[in-house]
């Protein structure tokens, strides 16, 4: 059962005496003030004196007398009625919260069934919950127990007992399972972030979970924390397309793209940090064609290119920092062609290129900074033919740079020393 948030842990109230001692002072205050403001406004300078009270003095004092007491009643009347409300409130909160834990229980008690169908009600049943959350750490408890159920042990298609078709029922069952909570996680968060089904700005725990699926298309990453550390991409089309990642934290760290087809064309990283370091490219198509990484940072450190293929044809690098940092280039097919390199720092410094191809043909450096320092070309190929650039100076110097013979990069990309 989840647990509910501090700030319901009590209704905290102060006694009511002092409420009302308090309240008494700030009313003789507040009169006080109003009076002589008045009788400032009036140039009164004295009362005049009285040497005997007839009737009508008389009875204006009982009715002074009266209303004092009337305004004390209602003091209290006002004090009491403000504590009934509090109480109220706090009581009709804690019975949502209440009817939320029941049916988070059945959610949950539904979503560890045997059967795939009475999974797909439980799937369905915690994101109604997590809609009608009286409170954002609910609603965050609802989102972490569908990541962990994708955290859970899963066996990809490729993994099966080959000819096993009770095996392979099973897989597909499952398989549609954890793509629905992919989908509907995409689906809310690509609700505008007002929106009171939004999840964006709420955390996404999806570490070592292992994909061969599912669709994020145009889901915006905004606010909050998404890991993706250590996910496996092992087959069918998880597709990133149109994607915004957008001033939240979204974690690839020793990702392994083995398979399938991991889709990021046309995403936009701006203002975010998503980080790739360790990454493991050997298998399938990884594709950021036509993506725009205008601000924050996407660090590939280290990352692998070991196979298959990585496609940043036709991205604009107009901002921020992209990192490939010590990244060995030794076996993938890595597409920058007719990218873009205006304003910003793309770093290969002391990154390997051996075996494989590297394709900087038709790139265009307007500005910033590309930064090859140190970097070692072995073997493979790196094709910069018919790259452009305005001024060799928008490149870092290559000193250290090593390359095998014959390789021909263009001179206003690269400075003397390479």
């Amino acid at each position: 059962m989840p647990p509910g948030p501090a700030e319901r842990r009590g209704l905290r109230l102060w006694n009511v005496g002092l409420v009302l001692a308090l309240a008494f002072i700030a009313a003789v205050l507040v009169a006080a003030g109003v009076f002589y403001t008045t009788w400032d406004l009036l140039g009164a300078r004295k009362l005049k004196s009285e040497s005997t009270i007839d009737s009508k003095t008389l009875f204006d004092l009982v009715k002074l007398s009266f209303g004092v007491v009337a305004g004390a009643g209602a003091l209290v009347a006002l004090v009491v009625a403000y504590r009934r409300q509090r109480i109220d409130e706090d009581g009709a909160l804690r019975d949502a919260s209440r009817l939320h834990n029941e049916r988070f229980t059945s959610a949950v008690t539904q979503l560890g069934d045997g059967s795939p169908a009475v999974r797909l009600g439980g799937v369905h049943a915690l994101v109604g919950l997590a809609d009608d959350a009286p409170s954002r750490s609910l609603r965050q408890t609802c989102i972490d127990v569908l990541c962990a159920y994708l955290r859970l042990p899963y066996t990809a298609e490729a993994d099966l007992p080959t000819g096993d078709i009770e095996a392979r029922h099973t897989y597909l069952a499952l398989r549609e399972v954890r793509h629905t909570i992919i989908r509907l996680i995409r689906d809310h968060l690509r609700l505008p972030a007002d929106h009171d089904h939004s999840w964006q700005g709420h955390d996404l725990d999806l570490t070592n979970v292992t994909f061969d699926g599912g669709d994020f298309t145009k889901a915006v990453f905004s606010g909050g924390t998404v890991s993706f550390q250590g996910a496996r991409f092992v087959g069918g089309t998880v597709n990133f397309r149109g994607a915004l990642f957008s001033g939240s934290t979204v974690n690839f760290m020793g990702a392994e793209f083995s398979g399938g087809t991991v889709k990021f064309r046309g995403a936009k990283f701006s203002g975010s940090t998503v980080n790739f370091v360790r990454a493991e490219f050997s298998g399938g198509t990884v594709d950021f064609s036509a993506a725009t990484f205008s601000g924050g940072t996407v660090t590939f450190i280290r990352a692998t290119f070991s196979g298959g293929t990585v496609n940043f044809n036709i991205a604009t690098f107009s901002g921020g920092t992209v990192d490939f940092r010590w990244a060995m280039f030794s076996g993938s097919a890595v597409d920058f062609s007719e990218a873009t390199f205006s304003s910003g720092t793309v770093d290969f410094s002391e990154a390997t290129f051996s075996s494989g191809t590297v394709d900087f043909s038709w790139g265009t450096l307007s500005s910033g900074a590309v930064d090859f320092s140190a970097a070692v070309f072995s073997g493979g190929t790196v094709d910069f033919s018919r790259a452009d650039g305005d001024a060799p100076s928008h490149l870092v110097p290559a000193s250290g740079a090593t390359q095998q013979p014959g390789l021909l990069l263009p001179a206003n990309w690269l400075t003397s020393g390479a």
